[in-house]
């Protein structure tokens, strides 16, 4: 059971500016509501080597990795070849995948579609409810398609199939707004409460305007998050400064 993912995110578009990621805030939302969340997140572009050695260095981090885009036929899409290249296997035709290819085309399928049933060798298909052509699992690295509408709901299988749901560890947040304060001016009570309450995570998100003001809060698990969040209401009242408090998560 995992309740961290890597997220890697394929594609010269998105670096290019021509079309904007909407993977990534869609894992965020489906890992926090299962009680999981994002270990990195990275974007590479259509590139052999660049793919290649993203897929290496993911292989150290020991957190499942969520794959998207690339596993097309078109000649930028190399995402297939360079995971077998990484994981140090050949690409095969998969007869499963290509049973399913031609079940959906019929005689269109050839010569373009079945060459998506090209595989690294020893994986397992990821279904695809849209069109029936799979993505595929190598290594706890789930490989899908870079359409959302395909995309999405393969990654809910994914994540039912292998990553129980974890409620023990669901994520909570509370945080407050503190005005008229530099955010250095409360250096010294972040780092005693950052001590005091090491189970949960503090964040501090200055915001410039009129009036300046610094958004701290807790991540963490329920009962940290409220003792610690507690605690802070406390120590910014016995400084007499002025805040507001935010919507809890």
């Amino acid at each position: 059971m995992s309740t961290q993912f890597g997220v890697l995110v394929i594609g010269d578009e998105i670096l290019s500016g021509k079309r904007q990621d909407r993977h990534f805030a869609h894992v965020i939302d489906t890992l926090r509501a299962r009680g999981q969340s994002v270990a990195w997140y990275r974007v590479v572009a259509d590139d052999s080597k660049a793919l290649y050695e993203s897929l290496c260095q993911s292989q150290l981090d020991c957190v499942p990795v969520l794959c998207f885009g690339g596993i097309g036929a078109t000649p930028d899409d190399n995402t297939r070849q360079a995971a077998a290249q990484a994981f140090c296997c050949r690409l095969q035709v998969h007869a499963e995948a290509l049973a399913l290819i031609e079940s959906r085309f019929g005689a269109a399928a050839r010569p373009n579609r079945v060459r998506m049933a090209e595989l690294p060798e020893g994986c397992l298909l990821i279904p695809n409810p849209r069109n029936r052509i799979a993505g595929f699992t190598l290594y706890e690295h789930h490989f899908f398609p870079g359409f959302p509408d395909m995309a999405w709901p393969m990654l809910d299988w994914v994540l039912e199939s292998y990553y129980p749901r974890c409620e023990s560890s669901m994520l909570h947040e509370s945080s407050l707004r503190v005005f008229g304060v530099a955010e250095s001016a409360l250096l010294d009570l972040m780092e005693s409460m950052t001590l005091e309450f090491p189970a949960v995570r503090l964040f501090s998100l200055p915001r410039l305007g009129d009036p300046v003001s610094i958004e701290l809060g807790f991540r963490g698990e329920q009962r940290g998050v409220d003792a610690a969040f507690a605690r802070l209401q406390s120590e910014l009242e016995q400084r007499h400064l002025l805040f507001e408090r935010q919507d809890a998560a």
